[in-house]
């Protein structure tokens, strides 16, 4: 929830347009992307993916990494990568705290990512 918040508070600062959509799990950020890439101007991807005792977390970061860039550059649209990956819960808390001051964390800096992209593109004619 701290990075949803924090992605929307830097987004409403620059008064961009928000929709949230809500999926069951970071394995299935990049269909979620694909399935509205063409309704948005950008997307953010937030969660979180704590590492266990087997290789899947690797394989899976590696996995979601790769498939948000390659959307990224296929479609031509910005995608800010707010998916934390951390060794413990803590670690993950430490990089997705609410912050009132201008200090980030992983929401408003993915945010800041695809505002800084798209606010210098140039205009469409």
């Amino acid at each position: 929830n701290n990075l949803v918040l924090n992605a929307k508070k830097k987004l409403l600062t620059v008064k961009f347009k928000i929709s949230i959509l809500n999926i069951p799990g970071a394995f299935e950020i990049p269909i979620s992307i694909r399935r509205n890439i063409n309704k948005f101007d950008g997307f953010i991807a937030l969660g979180c993916v704590i590492k266990g005792q087997t290789p899947h977390f690797d394989l899976l970061c590696s996995s979601l990494f790769n498939s948000i860039l390659s959307l990224s550059i296929k479609y031509n649209k910005p995608i800010g990568n707010g998916v934390i990956t951390a060794l413990n819960l803590n670690q993950a808390k430490q990089r997705s705290k609410k912050t009132k001051s201008n200090k980030p964390n992983k929401g408003s800096e993915a945010a800041y990512a695809v505002v800084s992209i798209i606010k210098n593109e140039p205009k469409k004619k």
